[in-house]
């Protein structure tokens, strides 16, 4: 071989190379990604069911309840419009509470229930993940708008 095919074959052997390891790390993240949906997305349908989402509001007082197996909790998340249903099996974490905002990872059902693998909780008083403190002030807003647009 001469020294220039030797370079040419040494190109397209390095360009198939960086090509399949741009593909293995492109399907490595997509599989890892899991998108925010507030309550009232999940309430008009627009998250997609079976595939890992994260959905955070309010955990809404007088929601919470055990069900028969003592370790699965039944939660309702809210952004004061619309309300999501969740459900979580295993140990929550300590600062999780009704009235308190919290953020949940999991698939959604065939119900809208949202069958969470983690669920996270705020760690202090003044602190709100910022996605949800965002989804919040969007639903005031709504609110306000609609409640605008009714008065005479």
């Amino acid at each position: 071989m001469k020294p220039r095919q030797k370079r040419i074959v040494f190109v397209l052997i390095a360009l198939v190379a960086i090509g399949a390891a741009g593909y293995l790390a492109n399907s490595a993240l997509q599989s890892n990604i899991s998108y925010f949906y507030n309550p009232t997305q999940i309430a008009n349908g627009e998250a997609p069911k079976g595939q890992v989402i994260r959905i955070g509001g309010m955990v809404k007082e007088g929601s919470m309840r055990r069900l028969d197996d003592g370790l699965t909790v039944a939660f309702i998340i809210t952004n004061h419009n619309d309300e999501a249903a969740a459900q979580y099996t295993g140990i929550l974490p300590d600062l999780f509470k009704e009235g308190q905002g919290a953020v949940a990872k999991g698939k959604l059902n065939e119900d809208n229930v949202l069958i969470a693998s983690e669920v996270l909780a705020k760690h202090d008083e003044e602190y709100m993940p910022p996605e949800v403190a965002d989804a919040m002030e969007q639903a005031r807003a709504d609110s306000a708008n609609a409640t605008q647009e009714k008065a005479p």
